[in-house]
């Protein structure tokens, strides 16, 4: 603007249309670049200035809980100056501009007495040869404010140019300002909607809600309501398939850091090189294929809650790492020299028997002490069978909506297959069986059929012993014999016990029926 008026000194250029587009073109650029209107303002009315060369400029805002209007922000006016600009409906010219949405000229404010000077910046010899034009920033044909300059009086003031381009102008702030009120009610929305998803996930996972009436799991639901206040590390045990991470869940979702995030990491999952990027990051160059800087999974758990899932094959020199992490909260990505503080809660989970892992050198006793602060045992299903048929209704529901079918019932036999099966795999496997189920029923009832062979019963499935009586219990004797190997992983003095006989009877009964216990170890 400089360059195409310089000739005219202090004075507004003559020709509008020789900086009009200029004009519109900074402006339009100055408010796309941010939704924040009090971060715009500002250099809007600093264009305004330097294209019409006004002395002063202001953009006022009207209150509708108060019905004043009040000056936003403004060029050439001291911060005093400023506070004073305050106008009711009807009230002076911007009082009248706002109220009517018309715009308003006064050639001359030392000569018109409509002109209130509410500022007190045009006292005495600052009054002569001012113009004042005030527009009104319209927003579904009601005034929400006004946009007014005072610019140096002229004859021919180019008053109709002058008008029109403020009025331009005051059409791109409007704009600006449904932009920024979307932006606002969006952000408002995915704020109401995030607190939804909190309530739901801290609903869903409390305590109270996870299925179980158990004896054994109402002592697990205590220990997460009292672990849950606390930031203390929590070290979750249990066989695979118990529901260790859905005690995690728990913990974090009834916890102060609820609000944060919750991320999850299976240390089994990954080779030790990118289990360490995959926790503590990696600068860009610190391998092959880093081509940019990465955050690991406790930066981004900062402020909220890191499970860490079999911990017990944690790589041994990685168990350094993980140790500082525990006891200093720091830890360096991989490639880079600078610590890296972090507020996070660390809850760990395994299915590993970790005293046994410690003997045999593959764990750190020290680590093993900063996890221990807050054991939690989750009992395998068949110590829990009273709540198998809980699950089982619970999870025939879930797959029964999920595939829009209609189960209404499941029957006898299936209830005693289910309560008499040892159940391995725990709830994992119990929740397959189901879905299972629900996948092969056509009449709204899960049938013995339905369950795979592994569950089925002699009655069931027609496989009653037949033939000689010596065969039939020879055969019930292997059967039994491979059952409490199965159950005992493999632990012949254990299956022992639970048949009745003695150590020497089993090894001769094993070795009569050449069964090797090591076929039933995990």
């Amino acid at each position: 603007m400089d360059r195409l008026c310089k000739a005219f000194g202090d004075r507004p250029c003559p020709r509008p249309e020789v900086w009009e587009l200029p004009l519109i073109f900074d402006i339009s650029r100055t408010l796309g670049a941010s939704l924040d209107m009090k971060r715009t303002v500002a250099p809007v009315l600093k264009i305004l200035a330097d294209y019409l060369k006004m002395p002063r400029g202001a953009l006022t805002i009207l209150n509708r809980r108060t019905g004043e209007i009040v000056i936003e922000d403004s060029y050439g006016l001291s911060p005093e100056q400023r506070a004073r600009g305050r106008y009711r409906l009807g009230e002076g010219v911007t009082g009248k501009v706002v109220q009517t949405g018309k715009p308003a000229v006064v050639p001359d404010i030392s000569s018109d007495p409509s002109f209130l000077d509410r500022t007190g910046a045009r006292k005495g010899s600052n009054k002569k040869g001012v113009s004042f034009i005030c527009v009104p920033i319209m927003i579904g044909g009601e005034a929400i404010g006004a946009l007014s300059v005072d610019l140096p009086y002229e004859k021919d003031g180019f008053f109709e140019e002058r008008v029109r381009i403020l009025t331009v102008v005051a059409s791109l702030i409007a704009q600006a300002v449904q932009l920024r009120q979307a932006a606002q009610e969006e952000m408002q929305k995915l704020q109401e909607e995030n607190v939804r998803l909190h309530d739901e996930l801290k609903t869903r996972f409390h305590p109270s809600n996870i299925i179980g009436n158990s004896s054994a799991m109402q002592g697990v639901f205590d220990l997460i309501e009292k672990v849950s206040a606390s930031d203390a590390t929590v070290l979750i045990l249990g066989e695979s398939g118990v529901g260790k991470e859905l005690v995690a869940n728990s913990i974090h979702y009834n916890s102060p850091r609820a609000k944060g995030p919750f991320i999850t990491f299976n240390a089994a999952a990954l080779p030790a090189d990118i289990i360490e990027s995959e926790l503590f990051g990696h600068e860009k160059g610190a391998f092959t294929g880093a081509s940019s800087s990465r955050k690991g999974r406790f930066e981004l758990a900062h402020g909220g809650t890191i499970f860490i899932d079999e911990i017990g094959d944690m790589p041994p020199q990685l168990q350094v790492k993980l140790l500082r992490v525990l006891q200093e909260r720091s830890f360096e990505r991989v490639g880079g020299g600078e610590t890296v503080k972090v507020d996070v809660r660390i809850l760990t989970a395994t299915n590993q028997d970790l005293d046994l892992l410690i003997k045999q050198g593959k764990f750190r006793t020290d680590l093993y002490y900063r996890l221990n602060v807050f054991p939690i045992s989750v009992p395998p299903l068949r110590q829990r069978r009273t709540d198998i048929l809980l699950l089982a209704d619970h999870f025939a529901e879930k797959f029964a909506k999920k595939m829009k079918k209609s189960i209404r019932r499941i029957s006898t036999p299936v209830i005693d297959m289910l309560m008499s099966y040892h159940w391995p795999g725990n709830v994992r496997e119990l929740e397959n069986v189901v879905e299972r189920a629900v996948i092969l029923s056509n009449d709204g009832v899960i049938h013995g059929f339905h369950l795979p062979p592994t569950l089925q019963t002699a009655e069931a499935s027609g496989t009653s012993p037949r033939g000689k009586m010596s065969a039939t219990l020879a055969a019930v004797e292997r059967e039994m014999i491979a059952e409490a190997l199965k159950a005992s992983k493999g632990n012949a003095a254990e299956a022992a016990r639970t048949l009745g006989v003695t150590e020497r009877t089993m090894g001769l009964r094993l070795k009569e029926h050449k069964i090797s216990p090591s076929r039933f170890k995990e």
